[in-house]
C-alpha cells in the first residue's frame, strides 16, 4: 500500500461528507438565508462586517489552521498510521466539521456572540462565566506560546521575517485597495499573490536579523493592533493572503505526493499503549486540530460570524475549512509513514515534529523539480503563517469574550475604550506568560485543554437545539465522544502529574474536571431527556 491510495481515499471521503453530510446538517441546523445576519444588523465596519464567502474563507482557514494539525498527527502516529488516518478524516466529517459549523450557526442565531451565550442562555449565567474564563485563559496561554514560536522561527530563519513583515504590508494596502477603493477581488488576489512572491524572494535577499526578545516585543505590538484596528484594515485581509500560502503548500505536497507515492513502511499498529501513554483517549487528545479542535469554536463564534453575509456561508466555511485542515493533517501523516518505525522515532527525536514535517514535505516538492532546501524553507514560512495568523486572531477573540463577559445582559457593546482596555489586559497577561516562562510549565495540559473546549461546545449546540425540540443527535454523539475522551484524558494527567510531583499541573487537570462535571451536572438538571 502507497501513500498515494491513502490521500486519495481522504479527498473521495472529505469530499462526500462535504456535498451529502454537509446538507443534511444544513436543514438540521435549520440555515435559511432569508435571515439578517448580525453581520448586517450590527454591522460597524470594525468587528462586524459582511463578507464574500472567498475572502471569509480565507481568514477563517488561516485563523484555524495552526500548528495542530502539522504536529498532532505525526506526533499520534507513534500508536501506528491506521488510526491517525480513521480518526483524521471521520473525525473532521462527523465531529469537527459539525462542530465547526454548529458554533458559527449558534453564533448567528445569537447576535454575534460566543459560545458562552448560549450557555448563559440555556444553563445560566455562571456556565457563561466559567466558561468564558476558561477559554480566555486558554488563549492567553497560546498566544504566549505562540509568541514565543514565532519570534524563535524569526530569530532561526531570518527570511521567514523578512517576508512575515511584507505580508503585513501587503494586508494594509489589499484592505484601502478593496474596502476603499473598490478594486475587483480577482485583480487583487493576483496581484496579492504576486505580492507574495515578492516578499518571500525579498526575504532571502535582505534577511531580517533581530535577537529574540526583540521579536517578541515587536510581536506584542502587532497583535495588539492586529485586534483593535477595523478587521478589513490587517486582520481579514492578511489571512485571506496567508491562506494562499496553505493553498500553495497543500498544493505542491498533494501533487508532488501523487508523483512521489512512497510506499508504506510505518505500522499501521503498534500497540494499545506506548511511552505516551494508552491509545484511547491519546490519540484522539493528540491528533488534535486536524478532526476537531476547541480553538476553532472560539474562532467561528468569535471574528468569522460577525462577518457571515449570509447563513450559507456557514457550511463552506465552518464545514469546509475543517475538512481542508483534516487533508492538510493525511498530508501531515503522509509525510512520516514512508519511513521505518525506527527512523520515524529517530527523525521526530532529533528534529521535532515540525522539522519532521518540512523535510518530509520538501521530499514532496522535489518530485516537482524543486530543490530540498526550498522547499523546507516555505514549508518553514507556511508553518510560521499558521502560528502567526492563530496568535492575532487569539488576540482579538480574547478581546470579544473580555467584552462579552463585562456587558449587562444582551448588551452587544464595543468601545473604544473597551476594545484598548481588555486588548492590553490580554497581550500583558501574555506577555507575562511567556517572558517569565511560565507558559512552558502549563503547555502540557494544553492539548486536553483544547479538546475539553471542543467538547463544551459540542454540549452548549447540543443544549441549544434540545431546548428548541430539533433534531439533535448529529451533535449529541460526538458530543459524548468527546466528553468521554477529555474526561478520561484529565483523569489520567491528573494522576500522571499526582505520581510525578508536577502539583501545578495537577491541580490544574482537577479544576478542568471540576468545571466539565459542574456543567454537564447544570445540562441533566436543566435539559430532561438530554442524554
Amino acid at each position: 500500500m502507497t501513500a498515494r491510495i491513502l490521500l486519495l481515499l481522504a479527498l473521495v471521503t472529505l469530499g462526500t461528507g462535504f456535498f451529502f453530510y454537509g446538507q443534511l446538517i444544513s436543514r438540521w441546523f435549520g440555515v435559511d438565508d432569508s435571515r439578517k445576519t448580525p453581520a448586517h444588523r450590527f454591522r460597524d465596519g470594525l468587528d462586524f462586517m459582511p463578507t464574500s464567502t472567498p475572502v471569509l474563507f480565507g481568514h477563517h482557514f488561516a485563523s484555524i489552521a495552526g500548528a495542530g494539525p502539522i504536529v498532532g498527527p505525526i506526533l499520534a502516529a507513534s500508536y501506528g498510521w491506521l488510526g491517525v488516518f480513521l480518526w483524521l478524516v471521520l473525525g473532521a466529517v462527523f465531529a469537527g466539521g459539525v462542530h465547526d459549523m454548529g458554533a458559527i450557526m449558534a453564533s448567528l442565531r445569537h447576535d454575534g456572540r460566543s459560545i458562552g451565550e448560549i450557555l448563559r442562555q440555556y444553563l445560566g449565567g455562571g456556565t457563561q462565566k466559567l466558561f468564558l474564563l476558561f477559554a480566555t485563559a486558554t488563549l492567553i496561554l497560546i498566544v504566549a506560546a505562540f509568541d514565543v514560536i514565532v519570534a524563535k522561527t524569526f530569530v532561526a530563519s531570518p527570511p521567514v521575517a523578512t517576508a512575515s513583515i511584507g505580508f503585513l504590508l501587503l494586508a494594509v494596502v489589499f484592505g484601502i485597495l478593496y474596502y476603499r477603493a473598490g478594486f475587483p477581488l480577482p485583480l487583487l488576489t493576483l496581484l496579492g499573490i504576486l505580492g507574495l512572491a515578492a516578499s518571500i524572494w525579498i526575504g532571502f535577499k535582505v534577511p531580517l536579523r533581530l535577537p529574540e526578545t526583540t521579536w517578541r516585543i515587536l510581536l506584542f505590538g502587532y497583535i495588539f493592533l492586529a485586534a483593535v484596528f477595523p478587521i478589513w484594515l490587517l486582520l481579514q485581509p492578511r489571512d485571506y493572503l496567508n491562506a494562499f500560502l496553505l493553498y500553495g503548500l497543500l498544493l505542491g505536497a498533494f501533487l508532488g505526493l501523487l508523483l512521489r507515492d512512497p510506499e508504506i513502511k510505518l505500522p499501521a499498529f503498534t500497540g494499545f499503549t506506548n511511552e505516551l501513554g494508552p491509545l484511547f483517549p491519546l490519540l484522539f487528545v493528540i491528533t488534535s486540530c486536524g478532526a476537531i479542535s476547541g480553538f476553532h469554536s472560539l474562532v467561528g463564534s468569535g471574528t468569522t460570524a460577525r462577518q457571515v453575509a449570509h447563513e450559507s456561508q456557514a457550511r463552506y466555511v465552518g464545514y469546509g475549512a475543517m475538512l481542508l485542515e483534516g487533508v492538510l493533517g493525511v498530508i501531515s501523516l503522509c509525510a512520516v509513514v514512508g519511513l521505518s518505525l525506527a527512523d520515524y522515532q529517530g527523525l521526530l527525536k532529533t528534529h521535532g515534529p515540525i522539522a519532521t514535517f518540512a523535510t518530509g514535505v520538501a521530499g514532496f516538492f522535489s518530485a516537482l523539480g524543486i530543490p530540498l532546501d526550498k522547499g523546507k524553507a516555505f514549508a518553514a514560512l507556511a508553518v510560521s503563517a499558521f502560528a502567526l495568523t492563530s496568535l492575532d486572531t487569539a488576540t482579538r477573540v480574547s478581546r470579544f469574550m473580555l467584552e462579552e463577559l463585562f456587558s449587562r445582559q444582551g448588551e452587544h457593546v464595543s468601545t473604544p475604550r473597551s476594545r484598548i482596555l481588555f486588548t492590553l489586559v490580554v497581550v500583558g497577561l501574555s506577555a507575562a506568560l511567556a517572558f517569565s516562562g511560565a507558559w512552558q510549565k502549563i503547555w502540557p495540559l494544553m492539548g486536553t485543554a483544547n479538546q475539553l473546549l471542543a467538547a463544551l461546545a459540542l454540549l452548549a449546540l447540543t443544549v441549544w437545539l434540545a431546548s428548541s425540540r430539533r433534531f439533535a443527535l448529529f451533535v449529541k454523539l460526538p458530543a459524548l465522544f468527546m466528553l468521554a475522551v477529555t474526561l478520561t484524558a484529565l483523569v489520567l494527567l491528573v494522576r500522571r502529574n499526582i505520581l510525578s510531583g508536577h502539583w501545578l499541573l495537577a491541580a490544574l487537570g482537577a479544576g478542568l474536571l471540576a468545571l466539565t462535571l459542574l456543567l454537564l451536572r447544570v445540562a441533566f438538571r436543566r435539559i430532561n431527556g438530554f442524554f
